[in-house]
């Protein structure tokens, strides 16, 4: 029988206590998602300045197909590794040929309706990038399961070098081929670089060099469990996917690109930073859960916290979307600008949202998160259609201003009584930095006013100088426990071994 062990990473002295050694592994994980994060957008800002809002448009088509089908590319079983207490090597090699049978299969299909999502948008080209993105999948068994084993030892840091080694190579790539003149398939190549150098490397590094077995006798327990977690993402999917789904069929390419890049653009707090916190939080939770007190004070902190950064990131990007657009992103995308500033609004209640579920789950109500993203794909994909054909891209960044109260009231009245909190204390907890980011975005506006018809660099500069310390000094005023909150936090540090 295999049984991983469970220990910290083989860097790690074996004289750090567990907690530390988890502490650590945390550390690793989410430090380095963001300075895999930060390479990428890096390469993107640059890239995105020399493709066209077109090109943007085009891969947003392929995009919703790739989102759909890898939703079944069965990661959630290797997930199984990871949950079971022991596993053998037979289990492996089982979940290696499921997931190699499932990501197959995959391939084939998506090769096989590509002319049927290039012919429903309208765009030949179409057709030819799902061909040749179909190979993203067969590189996904060589990456869940090295990555489930090495997860099963807390050994993120070996998948932390991995991971930013394939996030420089696909950046690489991605701004090579853009300067080579590429066009669209410099966002079809990068990733699949980016992938296949990372399934090469979490293989080699895991050592997992397993025949893989098709016998699937015995494997109950990994499918019901991937089943399980499966379920739970195809909602979410629905809700997330519809806006590219109805948007590619309804507006232009270009319409569609300068959409699309607004909304990652305003996602960049709520997609890629909160998801890495919530995985945190999620296990905090969960060994809290028969303290409800505890765990009620512990999500009113986080909240708090996450807030004091989401609400001036996002009104200081509605206040000086103009300028930004124009310096990062060039001249092109100046229709961005009012998609970016509405997306800007309504991004903190979405933030909020999406940390209600993770909550509840880790204190055993699933139903929170299966409801919420129930009703999400239903309210989201009406709203996203009405929108698209009143006002193309902008009617659908007010699909998002349209639910997302909506929303975030339905996911909070059914978590808050799970997690124990109230809504007054939530209001409390999100209220100071509120105060502060608003009267930030006002003096900006102030300044914006007196100062508009400077070039867009200084003006950005000047912007951004203002308001960073304006909220700065509001903070000081109004949330100066929150600040020393966010200070003892990140000057925490995991204990030396003389």
């Amino acid at each position: 029988m295999y049984k991983a062990p469970m220990s910290a990473d083989p860097h790690d002295p074996p004289e750090i206590p567990w907690g530390s050694r988890i502490m650590r592994a945390i550390a690793w994980r989410s430090g380095s998602q963001v300075v895999a994060q930060l390479i990428m957008w890096m390469g993107t800002f640059f890239v995105i300045r020399i493709l066209d809002p077109r090109d943007y448009g085009l891969y947003a088509m392929t995009s919703s197909v790739l989102a759909f089908l890898t939703l079944l590319n069965g990661q959630e079983f290797a997930a199984s590794l990871v949950q079971a207490p022991t596993v053998t090597r037979h289990q492996i090699r089982q979940t290696f040929g499921l997931l190699i049978a499932m990501n197959g299969a995959m391939a084939a299909l998506q090769v096989a309706i590509a002319p049927l999502a290039a012919a429903y948008y309208g765009h030949p080209q179409v057709a030819t990038m799902l061909r040749v993105q179909a190979l993203l999948y067969l590189s996904t068994p060589l990456i869940a399961v090295p990555s489930a084993l090495l997860s099963r030892e807390l050994n993120y840091r070996t998948q932390a070098t991995v991971n930013l080694g394939s996030a420089l190579i696909g950046a690489g790539v991605s701004l090579g081929l853009a300067l080579g003149g590429a066009g669209v398939w410099t966002l079809v190549a990068a990733p699949i670089c980016a992938f296949w150098t990372r399934a090469i490397g979490l293989t080699i590094a895991a050592r997992m060099l397993v025949l893989p077995s098709f016998d699937f006798r015995g494997a109950g327990s990994v499918i019901r469990f991937g089943g399980a977690m499966l379920l739970s993402s195809v909602f979410w999917l629905f809700q997330t996917q519809a806006d590219v789904l109805i948007g590619g069929r309804l507006v232009s390419a270009h319409a569609l690109g300068l959409y699309t890049e607004a909304l990652f653009l305003t996602q960049i707090v709520t997609a890629k930073f909160v998801p890495p916190i919530n995985d945190v939080t999620f296990s905090a939770y969960a060994r809290m859960q028969h303290d409800r007190a505890t765990t009620a004070r512990a999500f009113e902190k986080s909240v708090r916290l996450i807030m004091m950064v989401a609400l001036p990131f996002y009104a200081g990007l509605a206040v000086t979307a103009e300028p930004f657009v124009l310096v990062v992103l060039g001249d092109k995308w100046g229709e961005m600008v009012p998609i970016v500033r509405l997306l800007a609004c309504v991004m903190p209640l979405v933030t909020l949202q999406i940390l209600f579920p993770p909550a509840a789950t880790a204190l055993g109500q699933p139903r929170v998160q299966v409801l919420a993203a129930m009703l999400g794909a239903v309210l989201m994909p009406v709203a996203f259609w009405i929108g698209a054909r009143a006002d193309g891209g902008i009617g659908m960044a007010w699909a998002w201003v349209v639910t997302s109260p909506l929303l975030v009231l339905f996911t909070a009245w059914l978590a808050i009584p799970v997690i124990g909190t109230s809504a007054s204390a939530l209001w409390r907890a999100c209220r100071p930095s509120l105060i502060a980011a608003l009267g930030m975005a006002a003096g900006v506006m102030l300044l914006d006013r007196a100062i508009g018809g400077l070039l867009p660099a200084p003006r950005l500069i000047a912007l951004v100088v203002t308001g960073v310390a304006l909220y700065g000094a509001l903070t000081l005023a109004l949330a100066r426990d929150v600040l020393r909150e966010g200070a003892a936090l990140i000057g925490k540090r995991v204990p030396r071994v003389a």
